[in-house]
């Protein structure tokens, strides 16, 4: 029922006012929606034209060559205790050199497991030093020259230091194209916008450190 002082008409009134109030407020949040669908789609699109979806792929590129450096290094690392043990089958007083390469290949072999690619170059050319001293080894005990598991163990080192090699360059050359990619106009502005900023080359620290010491078995 009106209340007192409110003809029917005036209740009408209101009522029809309350109605179109309320339908304006639904009309304005579907425009809403609507402008911000629209805006998003709009977004995706833009987006997609200044390279998201290049970008992710050459980021993940370089994620998979970064995979393989880190595969290659630890068959590097899991190499060296049985290259040593065969060593000292033969040379048991050469302690010194058995712990350098022991703390070499500890050092090696976390660097690994931290993913971190600047301490993997380390200590992967720190590596190598103590590594040719103990093959160097060889030159003095002909019967260790001569074995076979020794032979095979350097065989198995030096194909594994090819492989780095080619790892080394596959991920540069993925870093090379990514970098560069992002480097471009409008793909820098999507690329701040992602986070996404320039990668790390994978540097070797010392001269010849991608090349397995060699005894030369000829002699």
């Amino acid at each position: 029922m009106p209340s007192r002082g409110f003809s029917r008409d005036s209740w009408t009134v209101c009522a029809t006012v309350d109605n179109v109030f309320v339908k304006g407020i639904q009309e304005k949040e579907r425009n809403s929606v609507k402008r911000f669908q629209t805006l998003w789609l709009t977004g995706l699109v833009l987006l997609a034209a200044c390279g998201y979806n290049t970008i992710q792929t050459l980021d993940e590129q370089v994620n998979a060559a970064a995979s393989q450096i880190k595969v290659q290094l630890q068959r590097r690392a899991d190499l060296v205790p049985n290259l040593v043990e065969t060593v000292k089958g033969y040379a048991k007083q050469e302690q010194t050199v058995f712990i350098a390469v022991a703390e070499a290949r500890a050092k090696l072999a976390g660097a690994v497991q931290s993913g971190d690619l600047q301490q993997m170059a380390q200590a992967n050319a720190a590596l190598t030093a103590p590594l040719g001293r103990l093959l160097a080894i060889a030159e003095s005990y002909p019967q260790l020259k001569s074995n076979e598991n020794f032979r095979a163990l350097q065989d198995q080192l030096e194909g594994t230091e090819n492989r780095i090699a080619v790892a080394r360059q596959d991920y540069n050359d993925a870093v090379n194209r990514y970098n560069a990619y992002i480097r471009r106009v409008p793909q820098v502005l999507t690329a701040k916008l992602l986070g996404k900023g320039p990668r790390p080359y994978f540097e070797l620290q010392t001269p010849g450190a991608d090349t397995v010491p060699r005894v030369n078995f000829s002699r």
